[in-house]
């Protein structure tokens, strides 16, 4: 018959109480009271449940990561990150997806959801949307990654200065007809989305005084998505000789287009996309990387930090940096 800690508390002369504390070691117990608690737990090869301890400190054990895909390549490796950092610190994540931003969300009610997790991690969804439902307004410790909100904890990139840069690279190549691959039209409820899109026409606008409104198509963040987009811009009477493309994945489909209609990436229409996808070096794609894995590591042990230590915890904004790394997608146009 397996040993209880009621087993442990009658053999050491101790309340189960007692006997809880002491084998937690906590500073409200007599030394000499923890020694002998101790020892008969040793001497009986007991171990204690670390479930029941964070129970009894007020814990689960657990913190959900509220994400609207999974499976999407940056999603996917942000939570990489998460549960590298969650795994050392024997803490169990809780995956919601709360799907497409712009339909109903499938997130519980957050009051429900308080009680399973010491925890969130919000990633990519607008901090003033439903689908937190008042989480922000709540004292559940939590940290945004990718956006920001005053007075919460956040890890993101400069998506705006990021997307600048690149749109800047091609430019300095000389390319003065410069497209954008997007994710949707209108207002996008990715605020990473928006901030590209900023950064984007600033370059444009800086560069490209006097021209007409830049070509812009739609590939709601896929391959397929970009390869329709680059349809599109081809479809054009004057279509650009480079693309500013917000993903890579789209950036992908942009370059199956390309071959669909016998066009050269780098020597005909130059690309640029963003993410750092491990097949960028492969097919020579310039791109703006980002340190996914990184920033759910580094948002990881900023909730941590919240509930191990939460008068101690600081509403910090981390900043992580992006590079653009220079590959033969992208070239001076033909003369």
């Amino acid at each position: 018959m397996a040993i209880t800690i009621r087993d442990i508390a009658r053999e050491a002369g101790v309340s189960t109480a007692t006997a809880s504390r002491a084998l937690r070691r906590l500073h409200n117990v007599d030394p000499a009271t923890i020694a002998r608690v101790q020892a008969v737990a040793e001497r009986h090869d007991y171990v204690v449940s670390a479930a029941a301890s964070r129970l009894a400190g007020g814990r689960t054990g657990s913190v959900a990561a509220i994400t609207p895909y999974i499976s999407r390549w940056y999603f996917s490796g942000v939570l990489s990150g998460v549960e590298r950092v969650l795994q050392q610190a024997e803490t169990d994540l809780l995956l919601l997806a709360a799907g497409d931003p712009d339909r109903v969300s499938r997130i519980p009610p957050i009051r429900h959801l308080a009680r399973r997790v010491d925890g969130f991690l919000v990633l990519s969804l607008d901090p003033d949307s439903s689908a937190l439902g008042g989480l922000l307004e709540s004292e559940a410790p939590t940290v945004l990654v990718g956006t920001k909100w005053p007075g919460v904890p956040s890890v993101r990139i400069d998506d705006e200065s990021a997307a600048r840069l690149a749109t800047q690279h091609l430019l300095n190549l000389g390319h003065r007809r410069v497209g954008m691959i997007a994710g949707r039209p209108g207002r996008s409820p990715f605020l990473a989305e928006r901030a590209r899109k900023r950064g984007f026409e600033a370059a444009v606008a800086g560069s490209l005084a006097g021209a007409g409104p830049p070509e812009v198509a739609y590939g709601d963040f896929t391959v397929d998505g970009g390869e329709t987009a680059m349809n599109a811009l081809l479809a054009q009477p004057d279509p650009p000789t480079a693309v500013f493309v917000m993903s890579d994945e789209m950036a992908f489909g942009a370059m199956r287009a390309l071959r669909m209609h016998d066009l050269v990436v780098g020597s005909d229409v130059s690309l640029v996309g963003f993410d750092g996808h491990e097949l960028a070096p492969m097919l020579e794609l310039t791109t703006v990387v980002q340190p996914v894995a990184d920033i759910g590591a580094t948002a990881a042990r900023m909730l941590l930090g919240q509930i191990t230590e939460p008068s101690g915890a600081e509403s910090r904004e981390i900043e992580l940096q992006t590079q653009l790394v220079v590959r033969a997608s992208s070239r001076p146009p033909r003369d």
